[in-house]
């Protein structure tokens, strides 16, 4: 066999004389012969080199219109790997539509996004606004129920306070105004206070509890164009009603905070009731006392307060300074929008409702 490679030339030799003249020799092809290479690599190109090569190129894609032929006489062609050991090339792998990379999270084939909630429905526009709107309004809906009968916050006890807390956080965190001071239309305007954990105010609120007497409210008028805060506080009783103010400047430190400096206290005329407005009974010591006995009596009453009445009616306010070291104070807002307010200072909470808002009327 080793002859077939070093004398192509006596493949084609007759062996018989006489045949030489009478017939001719027909050459044989490579491919009837079948025979193994030794392991040691030869100069030439050997066959299993040119299996090799015929099996790394790639087959045509046939077209989709001819018919396919018949390849189960067709041999496969077979492959060798590094270690000298043959194999049978797979089929090749059928074309596919598939991306070649998944597509995103957020965007399917149509190219719709959809919503982060993962209920399959498309994000329309204003869709997560709408959900945070609503939450919000739940939120300050609660909360006022929440501050509700606690007298300002002078009667809420340690549950009532905590859940006022965790609600005041809530909303913190869903502030739309993150730049209130800038923001003077909805900033301005007279703010009634709801709740405080303001330790300075107790022993006004506590004057609610004395027979009589009782906080009507407590409000905060702020203007930025003046750059000035009002504190005002009305008391009443069935006699009068008697009102007194707190004027004060601010400065702006940042779009969250203002520096307080107050300035001078005004005490206005009281103002008489026309008639003796008694309740029914009081509450002293815990106990109930009905006052009904007492409402005919003050008929002779009722005479001399309205004399009085007509004495200091149109009467100027009485302005006085205001004294101490305690003047200044800080004023951060941590939540404003058109009907609330949440506000921090010198260590106390203050949640106040815009006057005229549907929240005061719950």
């Amino acid at each position: 066999m080793a002859l077939l490679f070093t004398s192509p030339s006596s493949l084609f030799r007759p062996q018989n004389p006489k045949l030489s003249h009478s017939s001719s020799v027909k050459p044989l092809s490579l491919c009837s012969f079948s025979f193994s290479l030794p392991t040691r690599p030869r100069k030439g190109l050997g066959l299993s080199s040119l299996v090799s090569l015929a099996s790394s190129q790639r087959d045509p894609i046939p077209d989709p219109d001819e018919e396919p032929n018949d390849t189960s006489s067709v041999p496969q062609a077979s492959i060798t790997d590094e270690w000298g050991e043959k194999s049978d090339a797979g089929p090749e792998p059928e074309p596919t539509k598939l991306a070649d990379s998944d597509p995103s999270k957020d965007e399917d084939e149509w190219g719709e996004q959809y919503a982060s909630t993962g209920n399959g429905s498309p994000a329309q526009e204003g869709t997560t606004k709408e959900v945070v709107d609503d939450k919000v309004g739940d939120l300050k809906r609660c909360l006022v129920d929440t501050v509700y009968g606690t007298e300002l916050g002078f009667r809420a006890g340690p549950e009532v306070r905590g859940e006022v807390l965790e609600l005041v956080n809530q909303l913190e965190a869903l502030n739309p105004t993150p730049a209130p001071v800038e923001a003077p239309q909805l900033l301005d305007g007279n703010w009634v206070l709801l709740y405080t954990a303001f330790s300075e105010l107790l022993p006004l609120l506590a004057t609610g509890s004395i027979p009589f007497l009782k906080v009507e409210s407590i409000s905060q008028a702020i203007d930025s164009s003046n750059l000035t805060i009002v504190n005002s506080t009305t008391l009443s009783n069935p006699f009068a009603t008697f009102s007194f103010s707190a004027s004060a400047a601010f400065e702006v430190r940042s779009p969250t905070r203002i520096q307080v400096e107050f300035k001078e206290g005004t005490l206005k005329p009281p103002e008489i009731k026309p008639t003796v407005d008694l309740p029914e009974d009081i509450d002293v010591f815990g106990q109930k006392i009905s006052l009904s006995p007492a409402q005919q009596s003050l008929r002779p009453v009722e005479d001399v307060v309205a004399n009085i009445s007509r004495a200091i009616s149109g009467q100027p306010p009485l302005k006085l300074p205001i004294p101490g070291n305690r003047t200044k104070s800080w004023l951060l807002i941590t939540y404003l929008d058109k009907d609330l307010r949440i506000s921090r200072g010198d260590g106390g909470l203050f949640v106040l409702v815009k006057e005229g808002s549907p929240l005061l009327c719950q």
